[in-house]
């Protein structure tokens, strides 16, 4: 039981993690993030002024 419970404890202590891998993937959310925005955000917007003028013309 105590080696198992070495093994736990040391791949806890190892947080190094892989940070090329994680700005990678940060930079990617980021450009599909934009993209996305780029080509949704002018219908978003149109969608979400009918609904404003909707509810003002009541």
């Amino acid at each position: 039981m105590s080696v198992l419970s070495h093994r736990f404890r040391s791949g806890l202590a190892d947080e190094r993690g892989d940070v090329p891998g994680w700005v990678l993937i940060t930079l990617m959310t980021a450009a599909l993030v934009m993209l996305i925005w780029g080509l949704a955000g002018p219908a978003l917007a149109g969608i979400f002024q009918q609904a404003i003028d909707r509810v003002s013309g009541m």
